[in-house]
């Protein structure tokens, strides 16, 4: 148990055992508007997501209704035909990895490039780009917003500002088309087909594009970073699945529960006294679900703290459970299978490019990714 900003009390559950049943538990809900005046009985200034309707600060029947419109995009067939599009994408990066170090490099020196913020962040972020339809151009703005919303979490004021300049441009972007009469074959056409249907709000679509827009390439990004960095520091393994990338699914599973791109579920709350593990926690408590935590539990993962590629034990919680399991699990693993195959196999001498103690990491609780990954790219 905790006591957050402004004092509001947090029990966090770290066990593999106790988050997985929770992660299921209807007791532990995650109504932002209920969660919003929980909070104020309580302390004042603290921020529940209530400034964001979407799927995650949302419980059944809304939440079912929600994920409804969306899901199908997200099946394992639509995924799977998405994989030209991401092989794409990931070619003309690497090759534009390969101009830049090519510029740069002298017959002494061999330049860094940041694989944080030329591989990993691009890649997942055009994806989504091409998924809702939305301007590539735009993508720093994306990140802007991604990165205060997900961040800020002391500052209202920002976080307001973010979200309310990422309504403003998701509206925009939806009008024009209207006026236009356009309908391209994309998310956002199905998002404002099922508003004229009556299925979504204004709100609604805003806060759905915004999940897409910051849960579809964070954790990717997050995952990609950590994962190099993970073969930057072992590179016997990296030859391994150079050796064979049919390995590759596998090893992404691993990277999942190693270094969890989630690792602190988003908040929730006890409609009533639950019993976890022994420990009964009282009825209208905040609690956290530390997947992190919950992916090094020695009780459920032998030799947890190593990295073991050929672990074949899928059973990790990095895309959380029950009906908020992540929508674009399926696509997350996609990118990054194919991101780190073509990355092994284009650059297999690939090192670090500073000392690792100077890597900086990104200052929020909930997601853990590197701020910057700079690497010296060999062939």
């Amino acid at each position: 148990m905790l006591h957050g900003d402004g004092g509001l009390r947090l029990w966090i559950i770290p066990r593999y055992a106790d988050v997985r049943a929770a992660l299921s538990d209807p007791r532990f809900a995650q109504d932002a508007r209920r969660a919003q005046a929980l909070a104020d009985s309580r302390v004042e200034g603290v921020n529940m997501g209530t400034d964001i309707t979407h799927m995650l600060s949302s419980d059944p029947p809304d939440h079912t209704r929600l994920r409804r419109v969306v899901q199908a995009a997200f099946s394992r067939k639509r995924v799977e035909a998405m994989r030209p599009m991401v092989e794409r994408i990931t070619l003309e990066l690497l090759d534009g990895l390969d101009a830049a170090a090519a510029r740069h490099t002298t017959r002494t020196t061999t330049a860094a490039v940041d694989l944080v913020r030329d591989f990993a962040f691009p890649l997942p972020i055009l994806v989504v780009c091409e998924l809702l339809g939305f301007p590539p151009e735009d993508r720093d703005l994306y990140r802007k917003w991604s990165t205060t919303i997900v961040t800020q979490e002391g500052d209202h004021a920002a976080f307001r500002r973010a979200v309310q300049e990422m309504g403003a441009y998701v509206l925009a972007i939806a009008d024009r088309r209207i006026r236009r009469d356009e309908r391209p074959a994309d998310l956002l056409t199905e998002l404002l087909a099922a508003r004229e249907r009556g299925e979504l709000t204004d709100d609604e679509i805003v806060g759905m594009v915004a999940l897409l827009l910051i849960g579809g390439h964070e954790t990717t990004v997050n995952l990609l970073s950590t994962s190099c960095l993970a073969l930057l520091r072992e590179p016997g393994q990296a030859a391994w699945l150079r050796a064979d990338p049919t390995r590759m699914p596998g090893a992404v599973e691993e990277f999942l529960r190693y270094d969890s791109p989630i690792c602190m579920a988003t908040t929730r709350f006890t409609t009533e006294p639950v019993d976890v593990g022994g420990v009964v926690i009282p009825q209208d408590e905040f609690v956290l679900l530390s997947l992190g935590a919950a992916n090094r539990d020695p009780a459920r993962f032998q030799d947890p703290d190593r990295l073991i590629l050929d672990r074949r034990d899928a059973g990790h919680l990095a895309f959380g459970g029950g009906i908020h399991r992540c929508l674009g699990a399926l696509l997350g693993k996609l990118e990054t299978e194919i991101a780190l195959t073509a990355l092994l196999a284009r650059f297999p001498g690939t090192t670090l490019a500073c000392q690792e103690g100077d890597l900086r990491w990104r200052n929020t609780m909930m997601l853990r990714g590197l701020e910057a990954l700079p690497v010296t790219l060999h062939r």
